[in-house]
């Protein structure tokens, strides 16, 4: 019986040392936060051709990148079609960028968290070393957002959809 209790602490331990929470990040000035299961440190922001702001942040936990490239479109977009058709072509200028050399292909039709004003994309990359990715972009015609994670290992799926799908719109 006290080997089995030893046996048993053993584990809870070795399985709480693993376990990794979530922390609420606000992305800048752009009035979005997105969950990061670890510090994306100060986002960067530049601005874009047409003056729309670009927040960039990015970290790594347990061999796998977490990032987001938040854009304040300048101008907002009207239409959601519209928008989404402008988050797609952001993402096919990132494969462009980014050496992008495989792609699943888009899947249309996410909403964040439910809101029938927002639209969602989501692909799976693979770059010209091997990395695999995984990116999920978002806009509701203010905000356009591309969620990413990357690794040179297999991306672990349900850490990163809880990532993925945990940025928050103004």
């Amino acid at each position: 019986m006290r080997n089995l209790i030893i046996l048993l602490y053993f584990f809870l331990i070795t399985d709480c040392s693993y376990g990794q929470s979530l922390k609420k990040y606000t992305i800048g000035t752009s009035g979005c936060s997105a969950y990061f299961y670890c510090n994306p440190g100060n986002f960067e922001l530049n601005k874009s051709p047409d003056s729309s702001e670009v927040f960039t942040g990015e970290c790594t936990n347990e061999n796998v990148a977490f990032g987001v490239i938040c854009v304040k479109l300048k101008d907002k977009v009207s239409g959601l079609e519209t928008s989404e058709s402008m988050l797609i072509s952001y993402l096919d200028y990132l494969k462009g960028t980014l050496n992008i050399s495989k792609s699943a292909g888009y899947g249309k039709g996410h909403r964040l968290k439910g809101r029938e004003d927002t639209r969602g994309v989501i692909d799976y990359w693979e770059d010209k070393d091997k990395a695999n990715w995984k990116v999920k972009g978002w806009t509701d015609g203010k905000i356009i957002a591309i969620m990413y994670c990357s690794s040179l290992k297999e991306i672990p799926e349900t850490k990163v959809n809880i990532f993925l799908d945990g940025l928050v719109l103004p």
